[in-house]
């Protein structure tokens, strides 16, 4: 009688394992997927100050924006380049540069603010399509605002 009922669970073990398995890789993967997106989150962040901190530093007068700005872009980007995790290739992001003249001179001097903001179509690199059923593409950003010096 025992030998009968061990013979029609043999399978069960197999079984069993399956289902347990694929929720286990979905919460591994999951996690691993989350704690990607706040690496390029924390990335974003730590970017966007250098960014802002080569666009705050002294100059004198008069100051060019326009390579200003460049320099700005080119500091975000070559930090983006070396940290950001980006299986997709290499990372889209948009940068947006703004000045506000606090001492109302008409001149970006000292104690004026810049305001660094990026934003990142962070690609999902383990679960795309599955978390692409729920929303599709998750859009990171991250503003930074500094006074010049």
């Amino acid at each position: 009688m025992k030998m009968h009922s061990l013979r029609r669970q043999k399978g069960a073990e197999v079984v069993e394992f399956a289902i347990t398995s694929a929720l286990l890789f979905l919460i591994l993967f999951a996690i691993i997927e989350f704690s990607v997106a706040l690496f390029d989150k924390a990335t974003l962040t730590n970017a966007g100050r250098e960014g802002a901190r080569t666009g705050i530093l002294f100059r004198p007068s008069p100051r060019d924006m326009v390579s200003e700005d460049t320099a700005i872009r080119q500091a975000i980007d070559n930090y983006a380049a070396d940290y950001l995790i980006s299986l997709g290739g290499v990372a889209t992001m948009t940068t947006d540069i703004q000045r506000t003249d606090l001492s109302g001179n008409g001149v970006f001097d000292a104690g004026d603010e810049l305001t660094v903001n990026i934003t990142y179509p962070y690609q999902f690199l383990i679960l795309p399509g599955f978390i692409g059923t729920f929303g599709g593409a998750l859009d990171l950003s991250s503003t930074i605002v500094m006074r010049a010096e």
